[in-house]
């Protein structure tokens, strides 16, 4: 009996890049999660998203925003850029921080 096709989205989510870091050290790097989080964005899941990996939309949008002010160069476009990439980090840092402390990491 022949296979249903699958989606663009499930191939995807069965051929994701797999971390080095998490290989070497049997624990999640503070990037694990960004990968699943892109893919709940296409399936229009904003919850998974978020719960895959929370600095997921604001590292779109500080990407996309960069783009764009590379083509239009905004007049405060390059501090609203390091503002928002410290946020960002931020972010990252106390979504690692919380994995560490809720003994989510393996």
């Amino acid at each position: 009996m022949a296979q249903p096709h699958k989606s663009f989205l499930e191939w995807l989510g069965e051929h994701l890049f797999s971390c080095p870091f998490k290989a070497h050290f049997g624990i999640d790097c503070p990037g694990c999660g960004l990968q699943r989080s892109i893919l709940a964005l296409f399936r229009g899941d904003l919850t998974a998203s978020f719960k895959f990996y929370p600095a997921t939309i604001p590292l779109i949008f500080i990407v996309l925003f960069t783009i764009v002010h590379l083509k239009v160069d905004f007049k405060f476009g390059a501090q609203l850029i390091k503002i928002v990439f410290a946020g960002v980090a931020v972010i990252i840092l106390i979504n690692y921080i919380y994995k560490i402390y809720t003994h989510q990491l393996i």
